[in-house]
């Protein structure tokens, strides 16, 4: 958002995040103390960003423009347009966007995310990635609209097709046509993985696996199109 309102929009979202991290100790998961690594509103482009698409002219990822409701200026969001053509090793996620240059271990991550395939069916999603060592090797969260073995389940692949490692499983992500907030938190030493979906005070998933450590992350989906923005990443390597 321009001025003023990305301004008390990144505020709001640090002052959210603190918040919730201190009472998230329940959860055996402290991240409060964490350094804020990345803090990404897409008002200067996607330079931080590497995509996955083997060919940068046929990129499925561009900066898009949304005005706002209460200016003439407009807010600046990162957009996938769906599948791209990038073929990865092994049956997972088409179109990924890591983050450049930022390897974490303890970390946590908030981002405003919106699906626009309303028609995509029980596989509607958008994805969360961590803990890459490699094209092959990798966590992420399959947000799903309905979860089955192979959606709405957070994944490990690890030089073979993703493995589902969800604990606690959801029913389902409750997509709208509008914007939501996600998070995903993950401690190294015991391998916790928790992902939450507008209720910041109850996981949507669980997860515990220590088969990597630090890592890149990133943002994508199988093949839906959608918006990232507001991108706040907490971590430690």
């Amino acid at each position: 958002m321009g001025g003023v309102v990305r301004l008390a929009t990144g505020l709001a979202m640090i002052g959210v995040a603190s918040m919730i991290s201190q009472s998230r100790a329940a959860h055996g998961v402290v991240i409060s103390a964490l350094p804020v690594l990345v803090a990404e509103d897409f008002e200067n482009g996607m330079q931080r960003w590497q995509p996955s698409d083997p060919e940068p002219a046929e990129s499925v990822w561009h900066i898009a423009a949304e005005p706002l409701d209460d200016s003439n200026g407009a807010n600046h969001v990162f957009r996938v347009t769906g599948q791209s053509n990038y073929q990865p090793p092994y049956r997972s996620p088409h179109s990924i966007a890591w983050l450049k240059d930022v390897r974490v271990g303890d970390f946590e991550l908030t981002a405003r995310v919106q699906n626009t395939s309303p028609d995509a069916g029980p596989h509607r999603d958008l994805c969360i990635f961590w803990g890459r060592q490699s094209p092959s090797q990798y966590y992420y969260v399959h947000l799903g609209a309905k979860a089955d073995p192979h959606a709405c389940q957070i994944f490990l692949v690890n030089n073979e097709d993703r493995k589902a490692i969800t604990i606690d499983e959801a029913v389902g992500t409750p997509w709208t046509d509008g914007w939501h907030n996600v998070k995903v938190v993950r401690k190294l030493a015991d391998g916790i993985v928790e992902v939450y979906f507008d209720d910041m005070t109850k996981p949507l998933m669980t997860a515990k696996d220590t088969t990597f450590g630090a890592g890149e992350v990133g943002l994508g989906t199988f093949d839906d199109s959608g918006h990232f923005d507001d991108v706040i990443l907490r971590g430690k390597p």
